[in-house]
């Protein structure tokens, strides 16, 4: 959606398709970095953000006690123009952006739009056709259909796999007046671990065990799981009854992995397809708009020449690279250090000399926070993308 605006703003024709209806699925990446608040006001887009319903994390601590936090990442300390983390349902942020891509004359979504297959010709992708058979014919056709991509898989393009200590269920449970909504939480204890991600009108949380263990949590019913969450977080307990089967627990198979290649002839991955990030720090969806972003600023020219070369694509990747590898090094050391731990048994909590640092030296919060938040190579609008700011439009 971000690559198509923008490149529909060189006066690029584009079409973006989506194979479902609409844009409401539950337990998507929700999060709005600082680095892509600043994008969309470079868009001309930040005050039609500022007013969908949202609220701010502002820090990431670890709790001690009933009254003593630990604060491991404070955004706060960020010298940026929103020194916090916007928490916004997806599918608001996606209808946002279909919006601003109406009001391009070389923009066009279309939805209800599964492509099944792509098109070859002369030993390069040509294009992609659809369920129903229609075929749609492109000079590029970037391929940002996630970690399970099909047209990565079609086009024989293989990822390196790295190993993974966790998987997540997600779920809802309602929010009371109390719950802090400026803090992420995370409780751990007895093999598992929980994040409290506070939301406008509820509280999302993720539950992380050990990779594989789906069919024996399941196994153990609704009722086990229940006492499993209040034992864990003490403060959500009366609450649990809420879920009334495991139904409303959602398991996400968690994956690391990373193209060599992010290209053939014809044919770009960005995002999840060229990269699959685990879960922490909620990275993802930041990493994904900056690839787009990179994308467009790359390739809009050659675009516009009609003939993008696949030393044009490699390009994208060359750019995009080391930040996305030192992110993944950042995680897979998370995994090693914190939450593999965890959730093999092997520790309770944290490791305690990051504990005792970050209770020490406070502003050593400003380092995760810089890392989760603005990340290493924070990409900006290109010159013939950006708009003065536009009022908040209600449909």
């Amino acid at each position: 959606m971000v690559l198509g605006l923008l490149l529909a703003r060189a006066g690029i024709d584009v079409t973006v398709l989506e194979k479902h209806g609409d844009f409401l699925r539950d337990f998507r990446g929700d999060t709005v970095h600082p680095s892509t608040l600043q994008l969309l006001d470079e868009l001309g887009l930040g005050e039609r953000f500022a007013a969908l319903p949202q609220n701010h994390l502002h820090r990431i601590a670890f709790p001690i006690d009933a009254d003593t936090e630990i604060p491991f990442a404070n955004f706060d300390r960020l010298k940026v123009r929103h020194p916090y983390v916007a928490m916004v349902p997806q599918w608001d942020l996606l209808n946002l952006l279909a919006e601003a891509g109406r009001e391009e004359p070389a923009y066009t979504l279309r939805m209800r739009a599964e492509v099944t297959s792509l098109l070859k010709e002369d030993g390069r992708v040509a294009g992609v056709r659809l369920a129903d058979g229609e075929e749609i014919r492109a000079d590029l056709t970037v391929a940002c259909d996630g970690r399970w991509s099909l047209a990565r898989q079609q086009a024989d393009l293989k990822p390196k796999e790295f190993s993974v200590p966790i998987d997540v269920w997600w779920f809802s449970l309602p929010r009371e007046p109390g719950d802090d909504l400026t803090a992420l939480m995370p409780r751990t204890g007895n093999r598992q671990m929980a994040v409290i991600i506070p939301r406008e009108g509820h509280l999302q949380l993720a539950f992380l065990l050990e990779k594989g263990t789906d069919t024996q949590l399941r196994a153990r019913g609704i009722e086990a799981f229940r006492r499993d969450i209040a034992e864990l977080i003490p403060p959500v307990a009366g609450r649990v009854d809420q879920l009334s089967s495991m139904d409303d627990v959602k398991h996400l198979d968690v994956r690391l992995n990373r193209l060599k290649r992010w290209h053939v002839d014809g044919l770009l991955c960005i995002g999840d397809a060229a990269h699959a990030m685990s879960p922490v720090g909620g990275v993802g969806i930041n990493l994904a708009i900056q690839d787009a972003v990179a994308a467009a600023t790359l390739l809009a020219e050659p675009l516009k020449r009609g003939r993008v070369r696949p030393s044009d694509l490699a390009r994208v990747r060359r750019r995009r690279l080391l930040p996305t590898i030192l992110v993944q090094l950042l995680q897979r050391a998370m995994h090693r250090a914190l939450l593999g731990p965890i959730v093999q048994g092997r520790r309770s909590g944290p490791p305690k000399p990051v504990l005792a640092l970050m209770r020490n030296f406070p502003p050593a919060s400003f380092v995760p926070a810089y890392l989760v938040g603005v990340g290493f190579r924070p990409e900006h609008a290109p010159p013939f993308a950006r708009r003065q700011p536009s009022p908040s439009r209600r449909s």
